[in-house]
């Protein structure tokens, strides 16, 4: 057995469908078809989830787009157009590029750039390339779009990705992505949105220079990653936890943060955190990523396994997933 046997007593009884944890279609439907294309947003609006996430960088010509990070090479066929467009370090940088240049690239699923390999061998395949990146603004209009036509309030869930890098560049992404989401109407009380940030101060910044009414959720990376300046070790104690609770309204940390594996006499032995407990304890949601039915985490045989764990012992609020469909279907008993 991979959990202990209180676990599993305790799991019995639980009904997760009594309430269903909010569903976030991480990039779309990413388990599908390539990430942050709109076709991959179509798919995961059908499923009638309540979140579809973009993550958004800047152009050289100050424009918004929905790319996962700062570099085009490892979603984007931009080595082959534009092969003479790297930076000294090899990569290449969406914001060295205008957006009539972005728009000519074609999107494919990940890739590893060592092995020129997708990174989930079983998904779409990486020769097929009909996708385009969207702007933002394309994506949210896609969106809204679809809630018109289908009759749903289905939300969206920004990322402001590298802020630190950004401003390096001498780009303002924070206060870009301010002034499109208010054009939008987002940012008044009620409205189907969170904005996420790997970066503290991006999110307090938000909170008082923008004053927005939109609900911040701070990102927790694993430090070992590089995502940003911070230390994140700090968002996983009680104190830290307590601080960030002063102006954000949730936090999303990976998954495995919110537990250990532990062998007993051979067995694999699932252990939580105090995460969680803490969080709830001062007031925050908690929406970890990233359940992957092709990746899923140590420890954990089955997704119903992990959205168990997750959902019904750790009492999570919400959960990043690229087969949001499945997290649907796992509340519908089907």
């Amino acid at each position: 057995m991979n959990f202990v046997k209180y676990i599993l007593l305790f799991l019995v009884f639980i009904s997760c469908a009594s309430k269903r944890g909010t569903i976030i279609a991480h990039r779309g439907a990413s388990g599908y078809l390539p990430e942050h294309t709109l076709e991959g947003v179509a798919m995961a609006h059908s499923w009638n989830i309540d979140y579809i996430e973009p993550d958004i960088v800047m152009t050289k010509d100050n424009r918004l787009v929905v790319l996962h990070d700062i570099h085009l090479d490892t979603t984007t066929n931009v080595a082959a157009v534009f092969p003479n467009r790297k930076r000294s370090d090899g990569r290449f940088y969406a914001i060295d590029f205008k957006l009539d240049e972005i728009k000519k690239l074609k999107v494919h699923e990940r890739i590893d750039l060592k092995t020129q390999k997708q990174y989930y061998p079983n998904r779409f395949m990486k020769e097929k390339k009909y996708f385009r990146v969207p702007t933002l603004s394309e994506f949210i209009e896609f969106v809204q779009g679809l809630n018109r036509t289908r009759s749903k309030k289905i939300g969206i869930y920004p990322e402001i990705k590298s802020p630190e890098f950004h401003k390096k560049e001498g780009k303002d992404i924070t206060k870009k992505v301010v002034a499109l989401l208010r054009a939008y109407g987002y940012d008044k009380e009620g409205q189907k949105i969170f904005i996420q940030c790997f970066y503290p101060p991006t999110l307090k910044r938000l909170k008082v220079e923008f004053k927005v009414k939109m609900p911040l959720v701070l990102l927790i990376a694993d430090n070992s990653w590089n995502e940003s300046s911070i230390d994140y070790d700090y968002y996983q104690t009680e104190e830290g936890l307590k601080e960030v609770s002063k102006y954000v309204e949730g936090v999303g940390p990976w998954m495995n943060q919110l537990y250990k594996v532990e062998n007993d006499e051979g067995e694999k032995r699932i252990v939580k955190t105090n995460f969680v407990e803490w969080a709830h304890k001062h007031g925050l949601k908690v929406h970890p990523y990233t359940h992957r039915l092709d990746a899923l985490p140590d420890g954990f045989r089955t997704s119903k396994e992990l959205l168990d764990f997750m959902f019904g012992y750790l009492k999570i609020d919400g959960i990043f997933s690229d087969f949001a469909d499945t997290v649907v279907n796992y509340y519908e008993g089907s």
